[in-house]
Order: C-alpha cells, then sequence, then structure tokens
C-alpha cells in the first residue's frame, strides 16, 4: 500500500494541507530570488530598491537581511553604493536552508499518550513519512531555481 493511498482518489489532498508561510519565511525567500536575480553583477541591491520592487516593508526587510547574513547566506556592503549580495551561488542555498532559519519544517505533532495504540503508531509513521517528503522537496528547490521561473514569467510578459 502506498503511502497516500488511503485518501479517495477524489479528494484533492494538497488543497486541505498547505504549507504555513510566515511572512518573514516568505519575505526571506523574496529578498533571496530578488539578490539571486542580480547575482554575478558584482553591484550590492539596496534594501530599498528590493522593498519598494517587492512590497515589503524596509525596516522589517532589514532585520530579514540581518538574520539572512548571520547564517552566511548574504553579505553586505557598507556605503553609498553599498547593499546585499548573495554569499554563495544561489544554486547552493535550498528552501530547507531558509526554512530552516525561520520556520521549523512541519512535523509530525502526535500525541499518542504512553502506550500509543496500533492506530496511533500508524498515524503517526504516515505523519513522518509525510514531514520526510516535505523535506527532501524543500532540499530540492533551489532559490536559483526560483530565480529561473522568475525570469521565465517576466520574459513571457509582454506590456502594451
Amino acid at each position: 500500500m502506498a503511502l497516500l493511498d488511503f485518501i479517495p482518489a477524489d479528494v484533492d489532498w494538497r488543497v486541505d494541507r498547505v504549507l504555513n508561510v510566515s511572512a518573514r519565511l516568505e519575505y526571506a525567500c523574496v529578498a533571496l530570488v530578488e539578490l539571486a536575480l542580480h547575482h554575478g553583477t558584482d553591484q550590492p541591491v539596496r534594501v530599498r530598491q528590493i522593498a519598494e520592487s517587492q512590497r515589503i516593508p524596509a525596516r522589517f526587510l532589514v532585520q530579514i537581511l540581518l538574520h539572512l547574513k548571520s547564517a552566511g547566506l548574504v553579505a553586505s556592503t557598507r556605503g553609498a553604493s553599498g547593499g546585499y549580495q548573495l554569499a554563495k551561488p544561489p544554486q547552493e542555498i535550498c528552501l530547507a536552508d531558509v526554512v530552516g532559519l525561520f520556520d521549523s519544517p512541519s512535523s509530525p505533532d502526535v500525541t499518542t499518550g504512553t502506550q500509543p495504540t496500533p492506530v496511533a503508531r500508524v498515524l503517526a509513521g504516515t505523519w513522518e513519512k509525510l514531514a520526510e517528503l516535505e523535506r527532501q522537496r524543500l532540499r530540492s528547490i533551489t532559490i536559483a531555481s526560483l530565480a529561473i521561473r522568475v525570469r521565465d514569467v517576466t520574459e513571457k510578459m509582454y506590456y502594451i
């Protein structure tokens, strides 16, 4: 029996189970993708530029960038032409890295008591397998792949 065989075929389980993403995590990912889009230019991106283009409160963004900096994901440059850049190539930064900084990846919170029943053990094992699949997927998505998708979307857009 496969992991999700117990879910009826006509039920779209993804609608019921959406990854909870905090504003901090969302903004951190947005900032990293924005920096990835400028990666390789050797010019730092100003906080104000990211804040305005992505509609993120600048004060909140500064806190997030400082947290990303302390984790070694971004680097800052001071001065009139200062700003932020990725500290390593975008293909080396995955969503799991960012989720681990700002949110804990969803993990099963199963209360089974001191002597779990067989049903509770099976469910706990299922939740753990689903959590591991989520962790694997987060590790497989890089900031570079997201930046490529953004470029693809913006190239397909046209303006009248």
